[in-house]
């Protein structure tokens, strides 16, 4: 079986996500690398999003993954993008654990379609998004330390983009990430994000949410100031600015009625936020020496 008839592209690229990975702010002799981890990923996760598969196919093609991954070398042969990842992690040194743990949260995606509680919620994102943070810091050759503050970052980010698709992935899907007793809370059901716009009750759902986007963005506001790749710093500098302004428009409009998302200049002026988290006072951040790539060693 080959790539054509294991994988379903959904013609998504980066320049569609929310929140961009691997932008010009980052090393330019790490950014095949960040690349190839993208294109592995992005391949995944459009079969665990495929509403036309049923669930036991979607588990089938994302094990292909894994074993094209972490498989004899040969099992990678049906799957370019596996081969891509599996010479970039050999070349840098990373441990393949984050891209598998990705496919984890994809098989989970299949199956698992309602989160009871906060912390359910948060053990989905550390599969489907932790991963992506310490795949980053692992690259730079941070301190792995600091996953206690990029986890909390991208968990951040996956819970802001369950709220703006909330109503797509409850209608496509019938997949629903907000946590279950917060619509018992609020005394109504997920049937709620079916309608046209947000009722008073249904904004008690999405700000409880956000509040608990807010204490994570709290904790990970630090990641710029505490990174020794300058580069990195800049790049999750901009990422946690984008997001402390995403949250906030979330809290004033309705992602039901319309796609909550900033405005070009709005992306500019956290751009100059976030640089300016990271090119000031800075904590010192001693850690192990960047991997060497197979087109240098990463600039700090």
């Amino acid at each position: 079986m080959d790539a054509a008839a294991i994988e379903t592209p959904s013609g998504k690229s980066s320049g569609d996500e929310n929140f961009q990975v691997g932008s010009w702010l980052l090393p330019a002799a790490l950014r095949p690398h960040v690349a190839a981890f993208y294109a592995f990923v992005r391949a995944a996760d459009d079969i665990g999003d495929n509403p036309a598969l049923a669930p036991d196919d979607k588990i089938a093609r994302l094990d292909a993954f894994e074993q094209a991954l972490i498989g004899p070398p040969e099992a990678a042969a049906a799957l370019p993008k596996a081969q891509v990842l599996r010479a970039s992690l050999a070349g840098t040194g990373v441990t393949p654990q984050h891209a598998v743990d990705l496919l984890a949260a994809f098989k989970r995606d299949a199956t698992k379609l309602r989160y009871r509680d906060w912390p359910d919620l948060l053990g989905y994102c550390a599969l489907s998004a932790s991963p992506v943070g310490r795949y980053l810091l692992d690259l730079h050759g941070e301190r792995r330390e600091l996953y206690a503050c990029s986890d909390p970052l991208c968990d951040a980010l996956q819970v802001l983009n369950h709220l703006q698709d909330c109503q797509d992935d409850f209608r496509a899907l019938n997949r629903v990430y907000l946590p279950l007793d917060s619509f018992v809370a609020a005394g109504i059901d997920v049937t709620e994000l079916d309608l046209p716009s947000i009722s008073p009750a249904m904004r008690q759902v999405l700000d409880r949410a956000l509040d608990g986007v807010e204490d994570l963005l709290a904790r990970a506001s630090k990641l710029p100031r505490v990174l020794a790749s300058r580069r990195l710093a800049a790049e999750s500098g901009v990422i946690v600015a984008i997001a402390q302004r995403l949250a906030v428009l979330l809290r004033q409009r309705d992602p039901l009625a319309t796609r909550v998302e900033l405005t070009k200049p709005q992306f500019l002026l956290c751009g100059a936020k976030g640089l300016g988290m990271a090119l000031g006072p800075r904590r010192a951040a001693s850690g192990r020496p960047a991997p060497i790539s197979p087109s240098g060693r990463a600039a700090r």
